[in-house]
């Protein structure tokens, strides 16, 4: 598992942000992709989920304005976030799940301003 993740930035608030994340190992049926972020001073929180077939779970926090979405045939995952807000700056890490193990890439920052 290689996770490569594009897409932060700087934004304002009630903007659009597109993050993406690529494996270049192999996919499984079994798997989960999502996103975990973690803001200055607070602990890593999941962001949003997707397992192999399509099924979301995204925190209340971004319920609404944050989208995951998967791509099996790229071994890439997205995230749609819209109508940002500064609680939303933090570093994003995107996370591969298989089997009880979880791996994570580098994280890219994501900054709102106000």
């Amino acid at each position: 598992v290689q996770l490569q993740a594009f897409g932060g930035g700087w934004v304002q608030t009630g903007g659009s942000l597109r993050l993406s994340c690529t494996n270049s190992g192999s996919i499984f049926s079994a798997d989960v992709m999502g996103w975990d972020r973690q803001a200055p001073g607070k602990q890593r929180e999941m962001v949003a989920t997707i397992d192999y077939y399509g099924t979301t779970n995204v925190a209340d926090s971004v319920k609404g304005r944050f989208t995951i979405s998967r791509d099996n045939a790229k071994n890439t995952d997205y995230l749609q976030m819209n109508n940002v807000k500064p609680e939303d700056t933090a570093v994003y890490y995107c996370r591969y799940s298989i089997f009880s193990r979880h791996f994570w890439g580098q994280g890219t920052q994501v900054t709102v301003s106000s």
